[in-house]
């Protein structure tokens, strides 16, 4: 799509087109041209030239106070080739060039010297400029707009027919931000319909959402339904490392756009201009971006929705840290959020990014979509991918349930690391804490299913691990579950202690995570008899505001924080000492999967469990 260009060059630029058509054309008859901006031979020390004199081999030579030129003799004895060299101070010198025949004279210095002098010092800065100028170019894209493009807008600008066309059929997983984005195709399809109302759409909309669950997707589809111009930046973009530049792609981004209207300006990653100025501890001041972000308003501000038709969208997954005028009436007016897809939206973006995808008839998406919660929509592409790749490596013809179901373990867990060997002792140790994961998870309230135990290495560290797996989407756990997750992932601690009476370093992400899950329970949650119902952990927004410091704690005196630390080390102990209580009461059983997992190496399906099913709750936990 071509953008409306000034026909009239501005005066500065036309000088300089001149300095480098000036400095371009005399390097070029200095190159067609030998000695015109200087002479340009052949040198060779002054050592060699009296040598050569001594050897006869020079015909004439002209001598002056800062060069001597000489000219040898060839074969047949005629003048050839021509040397130069800087003299030394030497009065034999006349002396030994008429002893040897030399034909020598003095020259005399010549009469256009001021111009030569001249033309060296005002050649360099040419060329400085001409090169300085070139590079500048390039860095601002080229073209005729040359080093003054620096200011104009990157942005890329699609329109109906130049590329694939984006609909909403291409987008799953979030049906609510499709029905709020909706309303703005509607809008710039049929604007009327809206005004004569007397209502205004939004001149900004917001969208929020964690990285990959399609916030850039969901704005090329609103310009392909709308089927109008679409502008396209990277907030990274406006930044430059000369002030000033920033805010002048602004202005050009929003000129653009109003001789386009109807359009929409999409900016991605907002944050990377819009972070909020009293954070403190990112930027202040005369800063370029805050002048790009103070343009930014401006511009929002400066243009009325009603008579261009110009939208803005803007894509972060840091809405935390924008600045507060830019989430004010009349900007960003409306936040769309586009979160992680539920089990129906999984199914949805699987079977788009499927339909390309040679499947077995045996595939079930929805069995697929249930083993995946938490995915976002591009994980699940990743996901499909994965399955077609490895139904490739193994050459077959379509894709089976065993690539996907292999595919989640490498997005879960990691890569198999088969050339990672255990020895004999190791391996024990590892089957018996992955046992013990096992069972203490499948006694708790709200867990999630044991669905395969492994003590093949994975991943980084992981030298096993106990694959679990939710039966439906959850979005509240109560106090008595997330004591249930603390005891499984301390289940497996505990099977070392029971078993071989000493400890390893096997647990240590496991400690972590029950310590963190912990502290929340007793800072965030308020899941505390002694502390009560009180949050102690600052909320990411207020925490970003606070010199940027996230989920830093209020402050609280001595004996709160020491009672908060009491708090959390009498939860982990007491799902330590659960999970210590149901591998005792279910030892046999320990000791019989643990042997059946060191022969296997994993266990998985219906007959897991089935012995997860025998183990019994005791009275004690």
């Amino acid at each position: 799509m071509a953008i409306k260009k000034d026909p009239q060059p501005p005066r500065s630029r036309l000088i300089l087109n001149i300095v480098f058509l000036v400095a371009s054309g005399l390097l070029l008859l200095n190159i067609l041209l030998p000695g015109f901006l200087g002479p340009s031979m052949a040198r060779e020390p002054y050592s060699m030239f009296i040598h050569r004199v001594q050897e006869h081999e020079v015909m004439r030579a002209s001598v002056g106070q800062e060069e001597i030129r000489y000219q040898l003799k060839n074969e047949n004895g005629e003048p050839g080739e021509v040397y130069a060299t800087t003299p030394i101070f030497d009065l034999n010198l006349p002396h030994l060039l008429e002893d040897n025949g030399v034909e020598f004279a003095a020259v005399s210095p010549p009469k256009n010297q001021w111009l030569g002098s001249l033309l060296s010092w005002v050649i360099p800065p040419l060329i400085f400029v001409a090169i300085w100028r070139f590079f500048i170019a390039r860095s601002a894209g080229g073209g005729p707009a040359g080093a003054l493009s620096i200011g104009k807008s990157r942005a890329k600008v699609y329109v109906e027919g130049e590329s694939a066309k984006i609909t909403f059929n291409d987008v799953a997983g979030v049906e609510e931000a499709k029905t709020e984005l909706v309303e703005i195709v509607d809008f710039l399809k049929t604007p009327k319909r809206f005004t004569e109302l007397g209502a205004k759409i939004p001149k900004g909309v917001l969208l929020v959402g964690p990285p990959g669950t399609g916030k850039t997707l969901l704005a090329k589809a609103v310009a392909g339904e709308a089927g109008v111009a679409f502008f396209s930046i990277s907030g990274s973009e406006f930044v430059e490392l000369f002030v000033g530049v920033g805010s002048s792609r602004v202005r050009d981004l929003f000129e653009q756009a109003k001789k386009q209207a109807p359009c929409i300006i999409f900016i991605d990653e907002l944050d990377a201009i819009g972070k909020s100025r009293s954070s403190g501890g990112f930027y202040g001041g005369n800063d370029e971006r805050e002048q790009t972000l103070n343009q930014l308003l401006t511009e929002m501000d400066g243009f009325d929705a009603g008579d261009t038709t110009v939208i803005v969208l803007a894509a972060t997954n840091r809405p935390e840290s924008l600045d507060a005028a830019l989430l004010r009436p009349g900007r960003f007016d409306r936040q769309v959020l586009v979160d992680r897809p539920d089990l129906i939206g999984r199914e949805a973006i699987l079977k788009i990014h499927a339909k390309d995808v040679k499947l077995a008839d045996s595939v079930n998406l929805k069995a697929i979509a249930t083993r995946t919660p938490g995915f976002a929509g591009a994980d699940l592409a990743n996901l499909v991918n994965e399955a077609a790749l490895l139904a490739a490596r193994n050459n077959r013809q379509e894709v089976i349930q065993e690539d996907f179901a292999e595919a989640i373990e490498r997005v879960v867990a990691g890569l198999e690391k088969k050339s990672r060997v255990l020895n004999e002792r190791e391996k024990k140790i590892v089957a018996y804490h992955e046992v013990g994961h096992a069972l203490v998870g499948a006694l708790m309230p709200g867990s999630d299913q044991v669905e395969k135990i492994s003590i093949v290495p994975r991943g980084m560290a992981a030298l096993g691990y106990t694959l679990q797996l939710p039966t439906e989407d959850r979005f509240l756990r109560d106090e008595a579950e997330l004591k249930g997750q603390i005891a499984t992932l301390l289940g497996g601690r505990s099977a070392e202690e029971l078993i071989f009476g000493s400890i390893t370093t096997g647990a240590a992400n496991d400690l972590q995570r029950a310590t963190d899950l912990a502290e929340q329970m007793v800072t965030t949650y308020g899941m505390s008899q002694v502390l009560g119902p009180l949050a102690y952990d600052r909320g990411q927004r207020n925490a970003f505001l606070d010199n940027g410091m996230p989920n830093s704690r209020r402050p609280m005196s001595e004996q709160t924080a020491k009672a908060i630390d009491e708090e959390v080390k009498g939860l982990v102990e007491e799902g330590h000492q659960r999970a210590l209580a149901i591998l005792g009461s279910n030892r046999d059983l320990l000791e019989t999967l643990a042997q059946q997992l060191l022969e296997a190496e994993v266990i998985e399906g219906e007959s897991l469990r089935d012995t997860l099913k025998q183990v019994n709750m005791p009275e004690s936990a």
